[in-house]
């Protein structure tokens, strides 16, 4: 036991008992819509049995279906796996002028976009468990590190909310993280061949498969000297220690922050984030309630409750089909055996659309159905729609590039230049000292520019309601069309390979117009062919 060891984990410990409230809310959000996740807040990793059934508080699965398609949206707005959703520019537009500085930073983007969504970094799916666990619990994390394996790359790892507790720095930045993990003894010694306490040790021999906590401290170096070569010359202090024990088992340092927190949204004087999940947990709970008593309506319905008089007569009664029920019946016609009334079953089925309409709302999966539900619509009106659900989405879906993905590419690049993945860069970004800016080009970025091209709509509907009514064609005049369609085009996602240069562009005008000179003299060529005929007539 160290003195360091023992005071980070009772800072764990005092960390985890703040937020306990945090958990049950967190608890409650996974039963009703992300069930495997459900009691990972109050048991703890360790203690959870593989295999287990977590549906016991799910009757109706429309938060669950909306919460996943909530994760595909994000996914699809934010980082689609079938495009490039990011650049890379020099802070000094100026440098980006000049070719070989251009060149650089596309093959670094080339080089990053390879890397990620190698099959070996594990980048898509665990990026798509993030999403999933921002829209339930508010809060995710990613952990980015170097791939241990021959040609280097980077490794991505989806860190469960349960397992991380973070703090911020005074600007408001999280700067430390404690990860707590689980391993079996057998891992621990792969992991750590030397070091462990001998309680792990004696399990490793013993009981290889018996599981052991650990936990992870990654927070700004209190000692960091910039000239040092070792750990301590690293501005981030990485710390793996043994719970149960409170042993040191490694230290080490990063370079750049290995983890990128980001929040839906955070409440004031809160650090943990605010989601989607909690605002429609009230929801999800009434319209649980209301799904059990429509089937226990149903049930009644499809299997009534009989009343009978009470004469001996049903002693035998039998609900079988073809049965014959003798005594249930009086001489003149008259049933002495009837149904219960029940409730209407419709209005129930109607209240739980409303809330299965309130919670899909809250999802974003409503304002996503649009271009489905209005299948016949113009550009114009696609256009206008496109930039209605990017002024929708804007605040939230913006808050992930600043938290995550910036801080992402950022610990990225800095993994790829430790590795010496990136191409030797120009003398004029080393003299700018190699600043850079990521210019986003997801969907997400380009319904939020879908107001540009919404506006150019407008006005030129306007222009050609003037032309039409005047035939003074001078409004048409302030359009430069030349500038605008590769604008409209790069806005509505038309991927580059399909759009023409403007060098073909210029190309192809040229051969119009030599097309129409050409035929021009050809048409001509009678009329002057007879005028030279009258010519040659008059001479003589």
């Amino acid at each position: 036991m160290t003195e360091r060891a023992e005071s980070i984990v009772n800072r764990v410990s005092e960390l985890a008992n703040g937020r306990g409230t945090l958990e049950n809310h967190w608890n409650e959000i996974a039963e009703r819509m992300l069930p495997s996740h459900s009691q990972l807040f109050t048991e703890g990793e360790q203690f959870r049995i593989e295999g287990q059934k977590r549906t016991h508080e799910l009757y109706d699965s429309t938060a669950a279906i909306a919460l996943e398609r909530f994760g595909a949206t994000m996914e699809s707005m934010l980082t689609p796996r079938n495009s490039t959703w990011h650049s890379l520019r020099a802070s000094d537009e100026s440098l980006m002028r000049i070719h070989r500085v251009a060149v650089w930073f596309d093959e670094v983007k080339r080089l990053l976009f390879q890397y990620r969504y190698s099959p070996k970094a594990n980048y898509s799916s665990q990026q798509h468990q993030n999403y999933i666990g921002l829209g339930a619990f508010g809060t995710a994390c990613m952990f980015v590190d170097q791939l241990q394996q021959r040609g280097g790359g980077m490794r991505y790892k989806a860190v469960p909310l349960s397992n991380i507790h973070f703090l911020e720095n005074h600007q408001g930045l999280v700067d430390t993280v404690f990860r707590t993990f689980t391993l079996t003894s057998r891992q621990a010694v792969q992991k750590w061949p030397k070091g462990l306490p001998g309680k792990i040790l004696d399990s490793a021999n013993k009981k290889p498969d018996e599981k052991f906590e650990f936990i992870h401290a990654v927070q700004p170096r209190t000692d960091y000297d910039p000239q040092r070569a070792d750990a301590k010359g690293k501005p981030f202090m990485s710390l793996y220690i043994a719970r149960e024990d409170k042993t040191e088992l490694s230290e080490g340092g990063f370079l750049s922050f290995p983890y990128a927190v980001s929040r839906y949204v955070t409440a004031p004087g809160e650090i943990y984030g605010r989601s989607p999940g909690m605002l429609a947990l009230p929801t999800v709970k009434t319209l649980n309630e209301e799904k059990k008593t429509v089937l226990k309506q149903g049930q009644r319905i499809t299997d009534p409750v009989l009343l009978a008089n009470d004469d001996g007569a049903m002693n035998t009664f039998s609900l079988h089909a073809g049965a014959i029920n003798y005594g249930a019946m009086s001489k003149d016609g008259r049933r002495l055996v009837d149904v219960l009334p029940t409730g209407n079953i419709a209005v129930g089925l109607e209240l739980m659309q409303q809330e299965q309409a309130t919670i899909n709302d809250i999802f974003l999966v409503t304002l996503f159905q649009i271009l489905v539900d209005s299948p016949q619509m113009t550009a114009t009106e696609v256009l206008e729609r496109a930039r209605e659900k990017g002024a929708l989405i804007s605040p939230t879906m913006g808050r992930q590039q600043s938290e995550a993905l910036g801080p992402m590419i950022e610990r990225e690049l800095d993994l790829m230049a430790q590795q010496r993945l990136l191409p030797p860069m120009p003398p004029e970004l080393i003299e700018a000292e190699g600043e850079y800016t990521v210019q986003y080009d997801s969907p997400l970025s380009r319904a939020q520019r879908a107001e540009e091209a919404s506006g150019m709509y407008r006005a030129l509907e306007f222009a050609l309601g003037y032309f039409n009514q005047t035939g003074d064609a001078s409004a048409l005049d302030h359009f430069d069309m030349d500038t605008i369609t590769p604008e409209v085009m790069q806005i509505s996602g038309v991927p580059a390979k399909w759009r023409r240069s403007l060098d073909q562009v210029a190309e192809i005008r040229n051969d119009r117009a030599k097309e129409a000179e050409d035929r021009k003299a050809i048409e001509a060529a009678p009329a002057i062919a007879s005028l030279a005929k009258g010519k040659q007539g008059g001479g003589r």
